[in-house]
């Protein structure tokens, strides 16, 4: 009876009955943990920043890899895989009594163990968010460079590629000051807009210019291996495109709780306005730019839809802001990780000096990769596929798994394999092709271009 009580008085505590004034203050000091008055709305743009990256672009493409049946398929069941995923991480956040898991890796560690569970999240978390970074750091120099271009119409000096990767930096190595995810919600906010607005702009331009003439809607290679290959290729490129879980637990954390009002319902709420926002955004541009183009659309529809100037200049300036708010979101926890390890191991003063060096030094790295490896997305698909694919498809089933023991043949169980086994097929088959379309574009690699 007495060990009893004592675990229920264990397990009922606060938090913060456990820890120190000086660790409190760190605590409230830290970007993910500072701020907890954000609202349902919040959680909603959040989600929908994090998720519809300028990925959505190359969907008909992916399409054209695919061919219709297998496309819309694998693009339904992503959907559907993806939100029953990160409803467990919701639900997973307060799995604990009187306890939060405002990190994924904290979480990890809950699953997992103390130790395991920080090398089997973190690393991956560390690629997919990094990798984000940079590739968003080349998108954002792209779509500068392609907005001066389409403005300038030839009559305008050509500037390098790595030039403008650079003005694209130089705002995030202010915007990166913000304290935590709570203080950019406008950014955020206007980046959700932005998504929805260059993805309605991609479709309606389809629509408007109608289907080419002589449109090809068999899949785009020929022989049998490029068919499998370009297949295994487009099913990165659609992992690519549902990777916001990395952030959701990071952007929960953010809003106040109670055990009367916990904050699953209003993420849950957030999240379901952003996976409508998404619906809204993926499946018009995936299935009209390929019934627009067939296998002839490029890897960036804005690229085939090169008419009118005015609105494709317009919609590559979205794709900018959108990005810089995406970055940001991604951003943030790989802040308070260096931050954590800065303040907490290697006891360095929290305040405004390091953070200003630290977060500084981030945006100078992922903009020097960015300068250097301007093909960094065919990178990382590869790389990609081995951190995507577990943190957004199947590792929060196996953590559920875990942490509430299902009954063996369960709904809940069989749900939870179901999207392991497609998960692990995604990990393994996505890099394949991704090595691929590296190895055969290798001849056009420039670097520092």
């Amino acid at each position: 009876m007495g060990t009893q009580a004592d675990d229920q008085n264990y397990t009922a505590s606060p938090a913060k009955d456990e820890r120190t004034a000086e660790q409190k203050k760190i605590d409230d000091w830290l970007p993910v943990t500072s701020s907890r008055n954000a609202k349902w709305w919040y959680s909603a743009f959040h989600n929908v920043t994090a998720m519809v990256g300028a990925g959505v672009l190359s969907l008909p493409y992916a399409m054209s890899e695919l061919g219709w049946g297998p496309g819309i398929a694998v693009l339904v069941i992503s959907w559907v895989v993806t939100l029953y995923t990160l409803w467990q991480m919701v639900e997973m956040h307060e799995c604990e009594p009187g306890r939060r898991f405002d990190r994924y890796h904290e979480l990890g560690q809950h699953a997992f163990g103390e130790k395991l569970g920080l090398w089997i999240v973190v690393p991956q978390q560390l690629v997919v968010e990094v990798g984000v970074n940079i590739v968003y750091m080349v998108t954002g120099g792209r779509s500068l460079k392609k907005f001066h271009d389409v403005i300038c119409d030839g009559k305008c000096k050509d500037i390098k590629l790595t030039f403008f990767i650079m003005i694209f930096a130089s705002v995030h190595f202010v915007l990166s000051q913000l304290p935590n995810l709570n203080s950019i919600s406008g950014i955020s906010l206007a980046a959700a807009v932005m998504s929805l607005s260059y993805s309605t702009i991609a479709w309606g331009a389809s629509v408007d210019k109608g289907r080419v003439a002589n449109v090809d809607y068999s899949v785009r290679a020929s022989t049998t291996p490029g068919k499998v290959f370009d297949f295994f290729a487009a099913l990165g490129d659609v992992a690519f495109a549902y990777a916001g879980h990395n952030v959701v637990l990071e952007i929960q954390a953010t809003i106040p709780s109670t055990p009367e009002k916990p904050s699953k319902k209003p993420m849950w709420k957030g999240v379901i306005v952003a996976y409508i926002v998404v619906a809204l955004c993926y499946f018009p541009v995936a299935l009209i730019g390929y019934w627009a183009f067939g296998n002839s659309v490029d890897d960036n529809i804005l690229v085939t839809l090169n008419k009118p100037k005015w609105l494709i200049a317009m919609a590559n300036m979205m794709v900018v802001i959108h990005v810089i708010g995406s970055y940001q979101i991604y951003a943030m926890p790989v802040f308070d990780m260096i931050e954590t390890v800065l303040v907490k191991k290697l006891k360095f003063p929290p305040g405004l000096t390091l953070r200003l060096i630290a977060r500084s030094t981030y945006v100078a790295f992922t903009m020097f990769i960015g300068i250097t490896f301007p093909f960094f997305g065919g990178l990382l698909g590869f790389f990609g596929g081995f951190a995507f694919a577990p943190t957004t498809y199947f590792l929060p089933c196996i953590m559920w798994l875990a942490i509430y023991k299902p009954k063996r043949f369960s709904l809940s169980w069989c749900c939870n394999w179901v999207c392991i086994i497609l998960g692990v097929c995604l990990m393994v088959l996505a890099p394949i092709g991704a090595l691929r379309q590296i190895v055969l574009n290798a001849k056009n690699y420039t670097f520092y271009s």
